[in-house]
């Protein structure tokens, strides 16, 4: 990866989803169009370039981008079963372990976007959330995206926050996003907070709530 490109101070949003959601489904077509607005926007886009979500996400981004300033972001692992690469990607990373893509991922994401997703989207999820919840990376906007999650939450409030194994001010780190729509609201609040202000800033997440 270019470090005058992959480093350099862009805003970027980031979408976690399945490898494995096919290009006929609902959810792939509400990304390919998220991911169209993001680029037009004038924002960066962060996947694990990989198929399925993934490629939705940088299909759609290539479609809408009009400067070459603008990038699709892909950091992919090794994995020891063959996965396709996403289509359109502009910057490409190869990783060896979770850990440190996952530590790349934070360092890059201004917004991250959860879509459904199996067991590698719910290690993305948790890893942003915790992270957030101690600290180590600033609030930025945790969007959860599409019809999966409302019950995910409503199972984090019946065990985990009325047993006080965390507070209230932890769940309020989530975004629930019905439509894309939705989830381009929440980052466009976030993206003009960016403009506005110090670039290194953490964002007082309340503000951006639909």
């Amino acid at each position: 990866m270019s470090e005058e490109v992959g480093e350099r101070m862009h805003f970027r949003v980031t979408i976690f989803g399945s490898a494995r959601i096919r290009r006929e489904t609902p959810i792939y077509d509400m990304i390919y169009r998220l991911a169209k607005m993001i680029s037009e926007a004038g924002m960066d886009l962060v996947t694990g370039g990989g198929p399925g979500l993934m490629n939705a996400a940088s299909e759609g981004h290539h479609a809408g981008q009009t400067s070459r300033e603008i990038h699709s972001i892909g950091l992919r692992i090794n994995l020891p079963f063959e996965q396709g690469e996403s289509a359109h990607l502009d910057i490409k990373r190869e990783f060896n372990h979770f850990s440190n893509r996952l530590d790349k991922f934070m360092q890059f994401s201004n917004v991250v976007v959860v879509a459904p997703g199996g067991v590698g989207t719910l290690l993305e999820l948790m890893y942003t959330w915790q992270l957030m919840q101690v600290k180590q990376i600033c609030n930025i906007p945790l969007i959860l995206l599409g019809d999966m999650w409302p019950d995910l939450v409503r199972w984090i409030k019946k065990w985990l926050l009325q047993n006080k194994l965390l507070d209230n001010n932890d769940v309020e780190l989530l975004f629930l996003a019905k439509t894309y729509l939705d989830a381009f609201t929440i980052i466009k609040k976030a993206h003009q907070g960016y403009i506005e202000g110090d670039k290194h800033f953490c964002l007082n997440y309340k503000k951006y709530k639909i």
